[in-house]
């Protein structure tokens, strides 16, 4: 029988697998290195490693970041864009404010069209959805002729006040099938995105359009090469919002999947919350180029429902992620004879210059290197032996331009990386009302470890956890998570005029539609369940905060708007410091949720060992003198070993690096646990 759990982290360089044995309740993980032109060849080295055969394998879920590459780097299809007549201007038009006040070469976001590829359509709703005129069919079987004629690779249709009333877009649909057949690809507003506000909702279809037919072709190629190499279980994939759903059905909807690639982290946080019973963790990735921020509130995942890449917005449900330009390849560079670090990186080729792959500018791998923080001999598992000369030189070479000493300017690159982390971290947290001193500190990815304790000494946090496998932590997160369908209905009501049995009206109706989408994703009835929320601000005020409701028969409570009034006035203060108890508030949104649990893997236990493992000593610097550091194979731990920093933890793909002044002790799932002394 089936019984493996595997996950896939498919990224530019490397491709991460997890697998779960049902059996024996053990994990493993591998990397292998990715393959662009068969991405299987990749996943199925690394699998040849964990399963048998893929026939043993029970449940499958990958991560991509095929999406959100083909946005950042602007190689998704040539997109038209209809608009209605009138308001053909809406998407380029945007917004108002300057996003960086005193930055005199700031420049609006750059939109995915020109103006010259948006068609504007006859026919206009009301705000109530009432038609004011009927839809202009000959506009829109012109447009399909131009979309013919002039090579594009997708539309994307947003009318106004297509949230009330969908009639025309999906008749424009029909329309353009008809034309153009079925393999044509059309993006619906009211699809992409059921909510108010015109050019957040045209923004969103217009990016699902740009991306859509990269993410599609290359889930179809993926399921199909999994299904020829004798996969026999459906395709999951991460989506935005931590959750999952079938391929098949990310293909109908890949807005959702776009930042599919750095969620399973921020996922692998909230379930080690649970386990570790400490509910609130800040999850820091560090890669060779990126530096990526999530939370975990109270033991679930800081969600949004909006989220912005390039300055260019999406309405979905999306795990909070800040990202920077801070990673082991960060490149340290003088500029008006001040050190800066990043966020040009030196990437895979050349790479840092300790690769000896022809790189000569130092990187923070460099520096740490040279302070003897990273295991020359057996970096990666002892898949790379490092040049620490090649490290020197080229830290040495910017401390003579700065008047350092080698040693002197590794230190500071590594000092100025981890200033620049320590305030994206401020940004998603202090910026927010939200004190990291109260929350801990979980470390991952490839750099992650190596910087972490380093980081929270800086932020006061008392307590490190770096979990087993960080270099593969997205894809353990995986494992972890389940079904997720987001229904939006918008609702426009102050609170004096709301009628509180139409509300429960309407969110039992998005409770039995979303527990319908479960059973179409195959999760059995025990398994399904629906959470409520509603936006809510007060009157005359612009922006919403999402207000939790505990089910959908709460709204026929006679307090129920008192109820709401004082969650929402609790997170008000909690997010600006301030709130107005007793002000009149608007409902907009109704928002459900719904769950598919398909079962996951159990968190490992480790046995207990004895109070000795094995172990060497060599000097490592730290505040720019050499110290006596104990030095660790991650292998050779076992839970209840301790010892105090300072220490090196290696393993086969990360560093956890362990200052003075902090104990580090394993617990009972195979996490170190680093922690202040003095705290």
């Amino acid at each position: 029988m089936s019984r493996y759990r595997v996950s896939m982290d498919i990224g530019g360089t490397f491709t991460d697998v997890v697998a779960y044995d049902e059996e024996t309740g053990r994990y493993r993980a591998t990397k292998a290195s990715t393959t662009p032109h068969d991405l299987t060849e990749g996943v199925f080295a690394a699998l040849s490693t964990l399963v048998p055969q893929p026939n043993d394998i029970s449940f499958m879920v990958h991560g991509t970041t095929q999406g959100l590459n083909a946005f950042l780097e602007r190689r998704g299809v040539k997109v038209l864009l209809l608009a209605t007549a009138g308001a053909g201007d809406t998407y380029h038009i945007a917004r108002g404010p300057r996003m960086r006040l005193y930055d005199l070469h700031y420049r609006k976001p750059e939109p995915l069209l020109p103006l010259r590829d948006v068609v504007e359509v006859g026919g206009r709703f009301d705000p109530t959805g009432a038609e004011l005129a009927p839809l202009d069919e000959d506009a829109v079987r012109a447009a399909a002729k131009r979309y013919a004629a002039e090579g594009f690779g997708a539309i994307a249709v947003a009318y106004l006040f297509s949230y009330a009333n969908p009639a025309h877009e999906l008749r424009t649909r029909q329309i353009l099938e008809e034309e153009l057949g079925d393999g044509v690809t059309v993006s619906l507003s009211h699809e992409a995105a059921k909510e108010w506000r015109e050019y957040e909702r045209t923004s969103s279809a217009v990016v699902e359009a740009y991306t859509g037919p990269v993410i599609r072709r290359y889930l179809a190629r993926l399921e199909d090469s999994l299904e020829d190499r004798g996969l026999q279980v459906p395709l999951h994939v991460m989506q935005s919002s931590g959750g999952i759903l079938r391929a098949s059905s990310a293909r109908r909807s890949p807005l959702q999947t776009l930042l599919s690639g750095p969620v399973g982290g921020a996922m692998g946080g909230v379930a080690l919350a649970e386990a570790l019973d400490r509910p609130n963790m800040i999850c820091v990735d560090m890669g060779g180029t990126s530096f990526d921020v999530s939370l975990v509130v109270d033991g679930k995942p800081d969600i949004s429902p909006e989220a912005a890449l390039e300055g260019l917005p999406m309405l979905m449900s999306v795990v909070n992620i800040h990202t920077i330009g801070a990673g082991g390849g960060s490149v340290g560079w003088e500029e008006a004879g001040g050190l800066r670090v990043g966020p040009r990186s030196a990437g895979a080729a050349p790479g840092p210059a300790c690769y000896g792959r022809g790189g000569v500018e130092p990187t923070v791998t460099d520096a740490n290197l040279v302070l003897g923080r990273i295991d020359a001999e057996w970096f990666a598992g002892g898949e790379l032996t490092l040049d620490v000369q090649a490290a020197e030189r080229a830290v040495a070479g910017l401390g003579e331009r700065l008047g350092l000493g080698t040693v002197a300017m590794a230190e500071g690159i590594c000092d100025v990386a981890n200033a620049k982390m320590a305030q994206a971290i401020r940004t998603i947290t202090v910026s927010r009302g939200i004190e990291p001193r109260e929350f801990t500190l979980v470390a991952f990815g490839g750099a992650g470890p190596m910087h972490a304790v380093f980081l929270a000494r800086e932020l006061g946090i008392g307590e490190v956890v770096v979990p087993r496998f960080p270099g593969a932590f997205s894809a353990w997160g995986m494992l972890q998570t389940e079904i997720r369908k987001d229904f939006v209905e918008p609702y426009f009501h102050v609170d004096e005029d709301l009628d509180r049995a139409d509300t429960a009206r309407r969110l039992a109706a998005m409770a039995d539609e979303g527990l319908r989408a479960l059973a179409d994703e195959g999760v059995p009835e025990s398994g399904r369940r629906v959470e409520h929320a509603v936006d809510v601000r007060y009157v005359a005020q612009e922006y919403t905060l999402t207000v939790p409701v505990h089910d959908a028969d709460e709204p026929t409570r006679e307090d129920f708007v008192e109820i709401v009034a004082k969650r929402f006035a609790q997170l008000h203060e909690a997010r600006y410091g301030h709130a107005n108890p007793g002000a009149p508030i608007e409902f907009v949104t109704l928002r459900t949720t719904a769950f598919g649990d398909l079962g996951r893997a159990e968190t490992e236990r480790l046995p207990e060992g004895g109070a000795e493992f094995p172990h060497r000593v060599v000097p490592v610097v730290f505040g720019g003198e050499p110290r006596d550091t104990v030095v660790v194979r991650r292998d050779d731990l076992v839970r209840g070993h301790s010892f105090d920093g300072p220490a090196i933890v290696v393993e086969s793909t990360a560093t956890t690096v362990v200052p003075p002044g902090f104990t580090v002790s394993v617990d009972a799932i195979g996490s170190l646990l680093v922690q202040d002394k003095e705290k």
